[in-house]
C-alpha cells in the first residue's frame, strides 16, 4: 500500500517538474517587454561622458598656460635645475635631433629641453587616455595641423590645436585603422617654439665684434693702459688674461680688475677675466695670501674632498678679486719624469687620480661660479720641451694617447668640463704639418667629434716660441680658427691681438673661414658667459685673512 502511494506521488513529482520546466522556457524565449515611458537608465555612461569633457577641459585650460594638467612647470619658461630641484633626477634621457628628453616614470611626464629650457612637456596620465579620437574632435573640433609619425614600434597620428600665439597642445594617437577608426589618446603634448635669443643677439653683432669675442688678450702694466681700453672698447674683445706682473697687490689688482669692467660697460657682452691660480708653484695672486700645495701633493694625498675644497677655495679667491675664469686645473698625467713643464704641476702619473682629482677640483671652482679651464689637451705630460720656449714633439699615436693621457680629460668631459685648452705640441703621427693647436685632426675630428667635446675650445698662448719661432701670428690665429677653436689666447702684446683680428677678418671676407663658422664659436662663448652668469660687477676690498682662515682650515684637516 505504502509502496504504491510512493510510486503515485514520484509520477506527480515528475509531471509538475516538467510543467514548470516548459513554463519557463517560453517566458526566456520571449521578449522583454520594453517601457516606453521612459528611456533606458544610463548613469554609468553618462558619469563617464562628463568625466571626458572635464578632463579635455582641464588639459585645453592647463595649455593655455603652458602646462600639462597637475603639474607646475611651464614650457618656455622653466629649465632644468627648476624641474631637478622639485622631482630629482630623471629615470631615462633620450638625446634626439630637436633636444634632449627626460623621463619622470612615477609622474608619467617627460620634459624636453633645448639648452636647458623646458619646450615640450608631455603627459601619460592614465585619465588621458581614456580620451578617444572622437572625444577630443567633438569637444575642439578640427585641429589646426595633423600631422602623422611612424618608426619601428609606432604608427601614430598628431592633432595639432594652436590653443593661442604662445603654445601648441598635440594630442597623439596610434593611427586610426578599419579595426579601430577611433583610437584612444598615447599622450599628449604642451609645445612653444623658444626664443632663439642668442641668434638673436650673434645676429646683431657685427663680424667685428664676433671676431672680438674669439679674443683672449694680455695686457701690460699695473693700470689701465690706453691700448688696452681700446683693445675692450674698439676690439670688443672677450676676455683679458693677467698675470704676476699685473698683480702688485690685493687693492691694485681690484682697481685694475675694476677698470677693466668699467671699460666694458658699454659694450654687448661681459668680459672675461682670467688668471693661472693652480695652487703650488704657478700662483699669481698678490698680497700675503696662504698658497696650496702642488697638485703632486694633493695627489699623493689623493682624497677627492681635499681637491673640491681647494677648487672651491681657489675659486672664493679668484671671486674675491674679481676674476670670473681660472685657466685650472691640470690634467696632464706626469708620465716622463723629464718634462721640463709640468712636473708637480701634474696630481700624478696614474690617469685614474689625474682624472679623479682633476674633476673634483674642477667642481670645486664650478661651485664659486668661476669658469675652470681643463689644460693641456692632449696631454703635455711626455715632453721634453718646454712650449714657452720650442715646439715640443710627441710621438704617439691615437692608441697611445687613449691609452694614457686622454684618460683625464674624457673623464672631465663626461663631468661636465665647459672649456678645455689645447696644448702646442706637435704629434706627427696624428698631424704632420700642426701642432695640436692648430690641428683640424685633434681639435675637430678627435676632440669633437670622437669625444663629443661641444663646449668652448681654445689655444694655449700663440705667443709661446712653440708658435711663433715657426708661424706669422695672424695666420696660426686663421689656421686655429680653421681648426675649430673657439678662443685664441694673445697674452703678449698690443699688435700680435690686433694682427690676428684683422688677419681672421680678412679670411672671413674673402672666403676661406664662412661667416657661419665664427658664429658657431660666439654661440658658445655667450652660452658659456650665460651659463655662469658673468656680470662685471665691481670689487671692494678683499678680505685676505679669511681667505687665509679658510685655507688654513682645510690644511689642517687633509694635510696633516
Amino acid at each position: 500500500m505504502w509502496k504504491k502511494r510512493w510510486g503515485i506521488l514520484l509520477v506527480l513529482i515528475i509531471v509538475l517538474t516538467g510543467v514548470l520546466l516548459f513554463i519557463g522556457m517560453k517566458r526566456g524565449s520571449m521578449p522583454e517587454k520594453a517601457d516606453d515611458s521612459k528611456p533606458a537608465p544610463t548613469p554609468i555612461q553618462e558619469e563617464e561622458s562628463e568625466n571626458l569633457e572635464t578632463i579635455i577641459q582641464r588639459i585645453i585650460d592647463s595649455a593655455q598656460e603652458g602646462k600639462v594638467p597637475n603639474v607646475s612647470f611651464i614650457v618656455g619658461e622653466t629649465d632644468r635645475q627648476e624641474v631637478q630641484q622639485e622631482w630629482g633626477k630623471p629615470q631615462q634621457v633620450a638625446d634626439i635631433a630637436d633636444g634632449i628628453y627626460e623621463d619622470y616614470l612615477q609622474q608619467a611626464v617627460t620634459i624636453g629641453y633645448q639648452d636647458a629650457q623646458a619646450f615640450d612637456i608631455r603627459s601619460f596620465h592614465a585619465n588621458i587616455q581614456k580620451i578617444h579620437l572622437a572625444d577630443i574632435k567633438n569637444s575642439m573640433g578640427e585641429p589646426t595641423e595633423v600631422r602623422y609619425y611612424q618608426d619601428q614600434t609606432a604608427n601614430q597620428i598628431i592633432l595639432v590645436y594652436q590653443v593661442n600665439p604662445a603654445y601648441q597642445l598635440k594630442w597623439i594617437l596610434p593611427k586610426p585603422t578599419e579595426i579601430d577608426i577611433n583610437p584612444s589618446v598615447h599622450h599628449i603634448s604642451v609645445y612653444t617654439k623658444l626664443k632663439d635669443e642668442v641668434a638673436e643677439m650673434i645676429e646683431q653683432m657685427s663680424l667685428d665684434e664676433k671676431i672680438g669675442q674669439m679674443m683672449f688678450a694680455g695686457v701690460s702694466g699695473i693700470k689701465l693702459q690706453q691700448e688696452t681700453t681700446s683693445l675692450i672698447q674698439d676690439f670688443k674683445i672677450g676676455g683679458v688674461i693677467l698675470y704676476a706682473n699685473n698683480l702688485e697687490t690685493p687693492h691694485q689688482s681690484v682697481t685694475l680688475i675694476n677698470d677693466l669692467m668699467r671699460a666694458n660697460v658699454d659694450n654687448r657682452l661681459p668680459i672675461f677675466i682670467g688668471t693661472d691660480q693652480e695652487g703650488g708653484t704657478v700662483v699669481r695672486l698678490p698680497g700675503p695670501l696662504k698658497n696650496f700645495p702642488s697638485n703632486n701633493a694633493i695627489g699623493n694625498v689623493n682624497q677627492p674632498e681635499f681637491s673640491f675644497e681647494v677648487g672651491k677655495l681657489l675659486g672664493q679667491q679668484l671671486k674675491a678679486f674679481g676674476f670670473n675664469l681660472n685657466f685650472s686645473p691640470v690634467l696632464d698625467v706626469n708620465s716622463n719624469p723629464n718634462n721640463p713643464v709640468i712636473g708637480n704641476r701634474s696630481f700624478s702619473d696614474n690617469p685614474d687620480i689625474v682624472s679623479q682629482l682633476g674633476v673634483q677640483t674642477m667642481k670645486g671652482l664650478e661651485s664659486q661660479q668661476v669658469i675652470p679651464v681643463i689644460k693641456h689637451f692632449p696631454g703635455h705630460g711626455d715632453t721634453t720641451v718646454d712650449s714657452h720656449l720650442e715646439l715640443p714633439k710627441v710621438t704617439k699615436s691615437l692608441d697611445d694617447l687613449n691609452k694614457l693621457e686622454l684618460i683625464p680629460f674624457k673623464t672631465a668631459i663626461e663631468n661636465g668640463a665647459d672649456v678645455v685648452m689645447v696644448a702646442h705640441i706637435l704629434l706627427p703621427m696624428i698631424d704632420q704639418k700642426y701642432p695640436s693647436s692648430m690641428s683640424k685632426e685633434i681639435i675637430t675630428n678627435i676632440l669633437r667629434e670622437q669625444i663629443g667635446f661641444d663646449g668652448v675650445v681654445m689655444t694655449d698662448d700663440m705667443t709661446m716660441k712653440a708658435i711663433t719661432n715657426h708661424y706669422d701670428i695672424g695666420q696660426a690665429a686663421v689656421d686655429s680658427v680653421k681648426a675649430g677653436n673657439d678662443i685664441i689666447l694673445i697674452a703678449h702684446g698690443f699688435s700680435s691681438v690686433t694682427s690676428a683680428i684683422k688677419e681672421i677678418k680678412a679670411a672671413v671676407n674673402n672666403g676661406e673661414i664662412a661667416e657661419a663658422r665664427i658664429n658657431d664659436s660666439v654661440r658658445r662663448i655667450i652660452q658659456l658667459k650665460q651659463k655662469y652668469k658673468i656680470e662685471n660687477i665691481e670689487v671692494t676690498t678683499v678680505d685676505i685673512d679669511k681667505l687665509n682662515n679658510d685655507i688654513e682650515k682645510a690644511l689642517n684637516t687633509y694635510m696633516k
